[in-house]
């Protein structure tokens, strides 16, 4: 007896969700997107137009059967409306729809580090208590608490700074000394297509009835200051940085991927030079 594909619905398909997307159908999976637009998505994925923000546009969701939610819409704008529109609303209008489905499976919300927005000097992870800083961090939080009311298990997947193809904010700004920071933080990163790897990675563990936890830290295995990346970025680039005073390390944060990690995951970019060396190749710098 032939064995049906697993049905993937991402919700929210921009960057990451398309690049999730390429990877669940080279395995052979069934994936639809969710998006507002009709831009292009990878070929052989099921597009449905609809708002999160908007139940009326959703209603047709039940119907699809999903076995995997992966929830990755982006807020369109850093103000708390946005971010409680796009993160709680639209997460709890999506799982309205879905909830009572017996074919969900499980569910991912792809938060962020935004999370942790406590003063620490240790290496924080997941069984550190998150503590937001900001709306950002608490609109993120409030959607992750919508988890643990579902009939089905749930992971908050906290992303840390994305980069990658189309993502060159660093690189822009390696490029001007004279506009780098007046702090210099700890930063953390993760690669999108290790990002996108990672979520693929954990559904195929959720198919096959391995054991997925509730939270994971999304990051690459080294913290850096901000001025370790713009410095070695700068020195690729041949930007002169003589007149680069490197101010003292203040605030920002450091975080463990140990439990993403020990679940055997392997990153293919596992530091900022790995990442942004691939980068730099492929734009010609």
């Amino acid at each position: 007896m032939q064995k049906h594909p697993t049905h993937i619905l991402i919700a929210g398909c921009g960057d990451l969700g398309c690049a999730l997307a390429a990877l669940l159908l080279n395995t052979g999976h069934k994936v639809s997107a969710l998006r507002r637009s009709d831009s292009a998505l990878p070929h052989g994925a099921q597009s449905l137009r609809g708002d999160v923000t908007q139940p009326a546009t959703l209603q047709n969701l039940a119907a699809l059967k999903p076995d995997i939610l992966v929830y990755c819409a982006s807020a369109s704008a850093q103000t708390d409306d946005s971010y409680r529109a796009i993160y709680v609303d639209g997460l709890r209008n999506v799982l309205a729809e879905l909830n009572n489905s017996h074919n969900l499976r499980h569910v991912f919300f792809v938060s962020s580090t935004r999370v942790y927005g406590q003063p620490s000097d240790e290496l924080l992870n997941e069984n550190c208590p998150a503590q937001a800083a900001d709306f950002g961090g608490e609109r993120l939080l409030q959607a992750e608490h919508l988890l643990k009311n579902l009939l089905c298990p749930g992971t908050a997947l906290r992303l840390s700074g994305i980069y990658g193809p189309g993502r060159e904010r660093m690189l822009k700004l390696a490029r001007q000394p004279q506009s780098w920071p007046q702090k210099n933080t700890w930063s953390n990163r993760i690669h999108r297509d290790d990002a996108a790897a990672f979520i693929a990675f954990l559904i195929e563990r959720v198919i096959n009835m391995s054991a997925v936890n509730d939270c994971y830290i999304v990051t690459d295995n080294q913290p850096a200051t901000q001025y370790e990346v713009l410095l070695w970025l700068a020195a690729q680039l041949a930007i002169d940085t003589n007149a680069v005073t490197v101010p003292p390390i203040t605030g920002g944060k450091r975080l463990s991927n140990a439990k993403m990690r020990a679940c055997g995951f392997e990153l293919r970019y596992k530091n900022f030079k790995e990442g942004y060396g691939e980068l730099l190749q492929d734009t010609g710098d």
